[in-house]
């Protein structure tokens, strides 16, 4: 049969995303990097207006995001249990991550002057410590999320791992049932929900009964749990004992604002932003509370010379460190230091630990590539083309950075190439399993193979994830270290800090390292901005690519990554505004679009087209999108969790790692699922906290993807949310054809002019240029 054109079809004009009629839908919440409560992540926005749409039937957990981390209201039942659990999918990526973790510990036992964390504070170091208030005065304060107003609460939609470590769901098999009866008889007594009891007892470990009797707000380490719900079990517990000037509070809040950091990406804080965010959870000491954690071990401080001018930056030091320096140095080494102007940062050892590592591993890259003027000659043979100074910078260096859109990815394809006619062993490793075809695809145009003693063989392309937890990849030797000789890691800004380090540390001696992505995306959704603080560091070669992404897509693009919106011919409807005055229209314009305009006028079916909003909830987020499309697409009664087979899902087998696919069946083991190709089954308990529908995902859970088509809403409510790496990261997921759904009216030129990556407060800057001099 065949339908008339659609009102969509008939309004979209190709051209540019100028601004439409006014909205006419709910209010907003700002996409929150401010306030002192660091509760969201970069990726969500919540209706303001706290009414859900009937259409609002995917109530599922955020598989990318510590959601309840970020929920403004709810009890820590509700809070705590959603998206913190642990698949038993990920043991053997956590195991791996043990194993690499507890070698890193021993080489770093291996240096001198080792630092015990808290209990070296003594003397200066004490002295340093009650300092901290007289550096914070002359200082200013980060641009972080503690520096502006509290945004209203929402739920966040976290991407891409690697914050806080995901909590386990229940107790390990081995540990006793009487531990966790022993925790849900606290909790019961506290007024918590006994719920909590499985993951308190796992989070806490052994006596984690004990624990929470003699200090409540330990309860505030479960995930999800928030200090007014750990105010209340404490009141409950401790009666009139319990106060706001608690040590115990202020030590727990501490690390909780810590941890909050983390989750949108800080790897540590500015002693004055964490000083500002504890006055406002009504600590009534923060230096003290400061000071207490610290003590017990539960952070670390740390003093990070700034730069001056014209002279080279001294290594970052423990204040620690410097006291004992100072006390062999006399007086005139306190007058030295005095003189020199410093930041003191606090942070949690787990991503101290992983940047100090990131920087040795990465310096090691540097210094153990042998320097033999001829083997670079070797490489001249193969720098042809556009990929020629890719080629000679790896030639001649342990470590490359790589720049460009989607279209240069076939230089570091012809990079592999020539390494491998050179006999080396290479590795390439995609953020996304879609990325490790596309690149798989662009190794087998390039004919990159060589011939081995055993036969000839490709590169091997994998995951990042799959290439750390062993489940992919060229293998580990005897030392844990990978078989290869050169490692391309695309997608690099997607690097969180912890995988950056563990990836550096796993590189054998003498191997390179290339660094590839393209720097306008969103960044990882896990602590760090490892690619960007690479790029401003200068330590090693920088390569932008001068291919371009083609066609009226990758023209507009372009221009969105150099904050200019321009108008661009489309005379195939490449590129088509959709102008919309409400949430509503904008949800019946999607499904419109979806199932109907782009399959019968661009000739791309719906299955092969993605709609990417700006978060999960709000009027027009994922799950009102999801039910309408599902409705549409599939529809279906939803026995099994809300979901039907032929569903197309997003499954998180752990935090901030999305993998699309679609539902087979479901049965007594709970869910199918057919995820790139691989067949997966998910237990009926995991399926709410694990997997979502995917018609309709937040640009964060795009990245790393590309479809022929896209359709980008914009809701009004989603105005604030909006900034430049947002809109060039999902207006850049179309291959062929995009369609912007659009009624934020001037907010999104204004976010692609003015509206830039929010900054992150990380270390690696000062530690990588303290280990290697800038090349520039």
């Amino acid at each position: 049969m065949t339908t008339e054109p659609s009102a969509a079809a008939e309004e979209a004009e190709p051209g540019t995303p100028d601004a439409g009629p006014e909205s006419e839908g709910p209010g907003t919440e700002a996409r929150p990097d401010t306030g002192a409560d660091v509760t969201a992540s970069a990726d969500t926005v919540e209706g303001a207006s706290g009414e859900d749409s009937p259409l609002d039937g995917d109530a599922g957990a955020d598989g990318e995001a510590v959601d309840s981390a970020a929920e403004g209201t709810g009890s820590p039942a509700g809070d705590a249990t959603e998206g913190a659990a642990q698949l038993s999918e990920a043991e053997a990526e956590l195991a791996a991550q043990r194993e690499l973790r507890e070698r890193i510990e021993r080489r770093k036992a291996e240096k001198d002057g080792p630092v015990l964390a808290g209990t070296a504070l003594s003397g200066k170091a004490a002295d340093l410590l009650a300092a901290v208030r007289a550096v914070e005065s002359g200082e200013k304060p980060s641009a972080s999320v503690f520096s502006g107003p509290e945004p209203a609460p929402r739920r966040v939609a976290q991407e891409p791992v690697r914050r806080p470590q995901p909590v386990p769901s229940g107790a390990p098999a081995s540990m006793a049932s009487e531990s966790v009866d022993a925790v849900r008889a606290v909790l019961v007594r506290g007024g918590a929900p006994e719920a909590l009891a499985p993951q308190t007892a796992a989070t806490l470990g052994e006596g984690a009964d004990g624990q929470l009797r003699e200090d409540p707000w330990q309860l505030l380490r479960v995930a999800g749990v928030r200090p007014e719900q750990a105010d209340g079990f404490a009141r409950a517990l401790l009666g009139a004992e319990c106060g706001p000037d608690d040590e115990r509070r202020g030590r727990a809040v501490t690390v909780w604002l810590l941890e909050q950091a983390a989750l949108v990406g800080h790897t540590a804080l500015e002693a004055a932003a964490l000083h500002t965010a504890l006055a406002q959870r009504s600590v009534p000491d923060p230096d003290a509370a400061v000071q207490s954690a610290l003590a017990e071990g539960d952070a670390l401080v740390f003093q990070d010379a700034l730069d001056e001018p014209g002279g080279t930056p001294p290594a970052p030091r423990r204040p620690v460190e410097d006291a004992a320096r100072d006390d062999e140095g006399g007086e005139d080494g306190e007058e030295a230091e005095e003189a020199r102007p410093v930041r003191v940062l606090i942070g949690l050892e787990r991503y101290a630990l992983a940047e100090e590592s990131l920087a040795d591993g990465l310096a090691r890259v540097v210094n153990s590539l042998p320097k033999d003027e001829g083997a670079a000659a070797a490489w001249e043979p193969a720098a042809t083309g556009s990929a020629a100074e890719l080629i000679r910078a790896v030639a001649g260096r342990g470590l490359v950075l790589h720049t460009g859109g989607e279209a240069s990815r076939a230089e570091p394809a012809a990079l592999a190439a020539a390494a491998l006619s050179l006999g080396l062993r290479v590795c390439a490793a995609a953020h996304h399993p879609d990325g490790r075809r596309r690149f798989a695809d662009l190794l087998a145009g390039a004919d990159a193979r060589e011939t081995a003693e055993d036969g000839r063989t490709d590169a091997v392309v994998a995951t990042v994830a799959g290439l750390l937890s062993g489940e992919e990849g060229p293998g580990r030797d005897r030392d844990g270290m990978l078989r290869t000789d050169l490692l391309i890691v695309l997608d690099a800004p997607q690097l969180d800090i912890e995988s950056a380090a563990m990836l550096a540390e796993s590189l054998p001696d003498g191997a390179r390292l290339v660094l590839s992505g393209d720097p306008g995306v969103l960044w990882s959704a896990g602590p760090g901005r490892v690619f960007a603080d690479l790029l401003a560091a200068r330590v090693c070669p920088q390569i932008a690519s001068r291919t371009p992404d083609p066609g009226p897509v990758g023209e507009l693009v372009s221009g969105i990554g150099i904050g200019e919106l321009n108008q661009v011919e489309a005379p195939g409807k490449e590129v088509v505004i959709i102008p919309v005055r409400d949430a509503g229209e904008a949800i019946h314009r999607t499904v419109q679009l979806v199932a109907d305009s782009v399959p019968r006028a661009i000739g791309i079916p719906a299955e092969e087209t993605q709609v990417i909003t700006p978060g999960h909830g709000g009027a027009a987020g994922t799950r009102v999108l999801n039910a309408a499309l599902k409705e549409r697409l599939n529809p279906g009664p939803g026995r099994f969790g809300g979901f039907d087979p032929g569903d197309r899902v997003a499954y998180s087998a752990a935090p901030g790692r999305s993998v699309l696919g679609q539902v087979v069946k479901a049965d007594a083991d709970g869910l199918h699922l057919e995820c790139a190709g691989e067949p997966v089954v998910v237990p009926k308990e995991r399926v709410e906290q694990t997997v979502r529908h995917g018609w309709a995902l937040t640009a964060h859970q795009a990245v790393g993807v590309r479809w022929p088509a896209a359709v980008v809403v914009l809701p009004g409510d989603a105005a604030q949310a909006l900034s430049r790496p947002w809109v060039y990261t999902a207006f850049g997921r179309a291959d062929r054809h995009l369609s912007v759904v659009h009624g934020v009216e001037q907010a999104l030129p204004r976010a692609v002019a003015e509206i830039a990556a929010k900054p992150r407060t990380t270390r690696l800057p000062a530690l990588i240029t303290a280990q290697i001099p800038p090349s520039v």
